[in-house]
């Protein structure tokens, strides 16, 4: 195993690779072992086999500090739930402070190593390397992936037992470290559910009816194939990552853990998960007890589709139990509302639409003044309940809200841009959970981005600490709390996810600002087109330095799902999808609206621009 290794040191030990056939576990080295020479980096195990398990082999008797330091860094890429075999190659204390689980590094090649050869001699009781790499990722101790950069270089120091005489390593960084490819095989993504926390803000603020809570995905890393199902209800009942928490909440009373007697966590054959709680989760009313069980459920469901029920239950007794089902509706989630529509622009200007998923080709305009014609569009948006839509004049300049109904009036500009130039002026708009209208005016000598209250009234300006250059595109999340930007600088065009924070009080403008804006296009140079794709997920078109336009996923943490990569598209101007993920995507290119159904090439649907979901 260990493709990712670096080649700084002989290669000692190696691990090895169990299959389970038929009851009977054939086990089976890395690779063929040659007769003399180094040993060489061979293949990661597959990904895509289940059945692979892979375990480490304890240090070998007599083995210099360079196959010690890596006989570690490979049991750091086994399926040992504890790392009992990578402690055995530190000393006793150096085994009682490490913290695997603080953090891991992924980098590029994995970890090379390097000889400290000042005063470093193999004789001697002790041994210093240096461990390198190029930083592509880390995972914090919330199990919070985020993108890295720049050198990785770490010291590892190595002492010779004066009883044994075996090296092992005495002094090492805390968390774990390893290459792409074995990250990749080792860890997977799951998003955990919580809810908003300012939708019932906002209803209480403006004595507006408590509507369903949103649920917000929070994705995290966890082991594949360490039990994952414990580790993520044990990571779901931890919380949520900071960089969401102060805009969400968890509905488990603080302090709610699995019992002490839990063990693994498994469905029964009727798709049941039975999940015991200690006696803090007993507090809970029924409501909340149907939210937590909710929570458990989406977050399942989302690692597989084996779980179909959850049932809670503290101190042997049951608390409540929720179906797939009765989950919807509990909370709402941007992946379970299908749209009725796909929207563009035809020919004509106006707004037009085909029900969304079919194979139709005909449009028809829609109800109200934007499908009359009696104002040339732009560019488009359609509120999420599919009431009303917003569009933007030809020129980019004007902003105009009507309704989906017969009958309706336009009237003025909602809003109008100062920029000179059409590409200096307001960006197409978007539509958040609230029936807010989400916008940014491009123009150089006052770039805002702005919120419109019900898609009316005065534009409020969206506080962006740290934003640093041109808002070009903007997408809300379903979720309500996340926000995307396109945002330009230095003839560099990034894809930016923010979280939402809004502090307002009842007939005061809201105070609405997006913070923790970070990167999740990492390695794209120039980002033409996205739309939200999933919960946690986005559509992208762009291309890296030197390369040809591409289109791909990406997770709002920066990571690369595992999901296909959409066929290729040429000429993509604009792109469209829903958090529903079994919609097809839409684009705009060479002058058509194209659409990718599942598992399909991408297909003619008709002349038009500007294709859009509600959002």
């Amino acid at each position: 195993m260990g493709a990712d290794r670096g080649r700084g040191g002989r290669r000692g030990p190696v691990r090895v690779v169990a299959y389970a056939v038929g009851g009977v576990v054939l086990l089976a080295g890395c690779a063929s072992m040659p007769d003399s020479g180094d040993l060489r980096g061979v293949e990661s195990t597959p990904r895509q086999d289940p059945q692979v398990r892979v375990f480490a082999m304890p240090p070998q008797e007599d083995a210099p500090p360079s196959d010690i330091v890596q006989g570690f860094l490979e049991a750091l890429t086994s399926d040992d739930p504890h790392y009992e075999t990578a402690r055995k190659y530190l000393t006793g204390d150096a085994a009682k402070n490490w913290r695997p689980d603080d953090s891991a590094t992924v980098l590029a090649g994995g970890p090379g190593t390097e000889s400290d050869h000042s005063g470093n001699r193999e004789d001697a009781n002790d041994y210093s390397m240096t461990l390198t790499g190029t930083r592509v990722a880390t995972v914090d101790a919330q199990q919070s992936y985020s993108p890295a950069d720049g050198a990785y270089r770490e010291s590892v120091h190595l002492s010779r037992d004066g009883k044994t005489k075996q090296w092992r390593i005495d002094v090492l960084p805390q968390g774990v470290v390893m290459g792409k490819s074995d990250f990749q095989r080792n860890y997977m993504s799951v998003n955990r559910y919580y809810f908003a926390s300012n939708t019932a803000a906002r209803a209480d603020a403006e004595n507006e009816p408590v509507r369903e809570p949103a649920a917000v995905a929070d994705p995290v890393y966890v082991r594949r194939r360490v039990d994952p199902m414990t580790q993520v209800v044990r990571s779901l009942l931890s919380g949520p990552t900071s960089l969401l928490g102060p805009v969400v909440r968890s509905s488990f009373p603080t302090g709610t853990a699995l019992a002490k007697n839990a063990g693994a966590l498994t469905p029964d054959d009727r798709s049941k998960l039975t999940v015991p709680l200690n006696d803090k989760a007993a507090r809970a009313g029924a409501d909340k007890c149907d939210e937590m069980a909710a929570q458990l459920l989406f977050t399942l469901r989302n690692l597989t589709p084996a779980v179909e029920e959850v049932e809670l239950r503290s101190g042997g007794e049951k608390l409540c139990s929720l179906s797939e089902d009765r989950a919807e509706t509990v909370a709402t989630r941007g992946s379970a509302q299908r749209p009725d529509y796909l929207y563009f622009v035809d020919e004509k200007d106006r707004l037009v639409r085909i029900a969304a998923g079919s194979n139709g080709t005909r449009a028809e305009p829609v109800p109200g003044p934007l499908g009359e014609g009696n104002r040339a569009l732009r560019s488009v948006a359609v509120s999420r309940d599919e009431h009303s839509a917003a569009g933007i004049g030809l020129d980019n300049k004007s902003l105009y809200v009507g309704s989906l109904v017969s009958g309706g009036s336009l009237g003025d500009p909602v809003l109008s841009s100062g920029g000179k130039s059409e590409t200096d002026r307001l960006t197409p708009p978007s539509w958040d959970t609230q029936g807010d209208l989400w916008i940014a005016d491009r123009n150089p000598a006052d770039p805002r981005l702005l919120l419109l209250e019900d898609g009316a009234g005065d534009p409020v300006e969206v506080r962006t600490p740290g934003l640093d250059g041109r808002v070009q595109a903007v997408r809300v999340a379903a979720d309500g709390v996340r926000i995307a930007l396109v945002v330009e600088k230095d003839d560099k065009r990034s894809l930016l996810i923010g979280r939402i924070e809004r502090d307002g009080k009842a007939g005061e403008p809201p105070a609405v600002t997006v913070l923790e804006l970070r990167s999740a296009t990492p390695e794209l140079e120039e980002v033409t087109a996205m739309s939200w794709a999933g919960d946690a997920r986005l559509v992208v078109v762009g291309r890296e330095r030197g390369g040809v336009q591409q289109i791909g996923y990406v997770q709002v943490d920066g990571s690369t799902p595992e999901a296909s990569v959409p066929a290729a598209l040429t000429g993509v101007k604009e792109i469209a999808a829903t958090e529903d993920e079994r919609l097809p995507l839409v684009a705009y290119s060479e002058d058509l609206i194209v659409r990718l159904p599942s598992g399909l090439q991408w297909q003619k649907v008709t002349e038009g621009t500007a294709p859009v979901y509600p959002g």
